[in-house]
């Protein structure tokens, strides 16, 4: 789906790969509902929109408040007088700890914003993206929602919940005009370490090795809204996703060794 004239929902709009996907698609003439928690950053997406910004709708909402998302889509269409789209970006990871170390507050969390918010938003805009000639919906998983990455088991398992939703709503929904696209991201150069709560200073060798080969969010939206409108299946957005992808076809024991190797001095 070409996104030129379009009216695209994006969660997670405040930051990160959410506020570059809003630049991007304004970029190529898209209208856009950002979505977001935080007034503060959805107010700093607006700033960064410059002249473009008269095509963009602010809306504050909390993703795990499932009547909050119902009343979305009305919000949006009041706005734009249409819903052509949704990206579901908004998510969290949690600290770098293992299962056994993790509280259930934080493991609920993970799964209501990254699972559960994903959910609400689709049930949300399914109907009224239906009866549009041509539409898109967009969900962001993550390398982590395919391999294991240790200390980060319970975020994997909210975005592989992901993963299978959108490839089951592919399949769902492959005699429509909805078009379905999932996004695996590798590594991006986001606040995704701080948010963590890692010990920076610890690792700090580790981190600027790390973060000089991450994918920058601007190059992870070009990545995606680039998939959207060649209306793929899945989209491998980094070096890192694309590679461990094959590995993990091939050999998914060895796969998941070579992440553990990786990662061990970061628990």
């Amino acid at each position: 789906m070409k996104v030129a004239d379009k009216v695209i929902v994006v969660t997670g709009a405040g930051g990160g790969i959410g506020r570059e996907l809003v630049l991007n698609l304004l970029s190529k003439g898209a209208r856009v509902a950002a979505v977001d928690i935080s007034e503060e950053a959805l107010e700093e997406t607006r700033k960064q929109s410059g002249d473009a910004g008269g095509r963009l709708s602010a809306h504050i909402v909390n993703l795990t408040d499932c009547e909050a998302v119902e009343s979305l889509p009305e919000q949006v269409i009041n706005h734009h007088g249409t819903v052509d789209g949704i990206i579901n970006n908004a998510g969290i990871i949690h600290s770098f700890v293992p299962v056994n170390e993790l509280g259930y507050d934080k493991i609920k969390q993970v799964m209501d914003i990254n699972f559960y918010g994903t959910l609400f938003m689709v049930k949300a805009f399914l109907p009224h993206l239906l009866t549009r000639p041509t539409a898109h919906i967009t969900n962001i998983s993550s390398m982590g929602g395919f391999l294991p990455v240790p200390g980060q088991t319970i975020y994997g398992a909210s975005k592989a919940a992901v993963k299978l939703l959108t490839e089951g709503l592919h399949s769902e929904l492959k005699n429509t005009r909805v078009k379905v696209t999932v996004v695996f991201p590798g590594g991006v150069s986001t606040n995704i370490m701080k948010n963590s709560g890692l010990d920076q200073t610890k690792n700090k060798e580790l981190n600027q090795k790390q973060v000089a080969q991450l994918l920058t969010p601007k190059k992870a939206a070009e990545i995606i809204v680039n998939g959207i409108e060649q209306n793929r299946f899945r989209v491998l957005a980094g070096k890192d996703s694309r590679l461990m992808d094959k590995l993990y076809r091939l050999n998914p024991k060895r796969a998941a060794g070579l992440i553990a190797d990786k990662m061990k001095d970061l628990l």
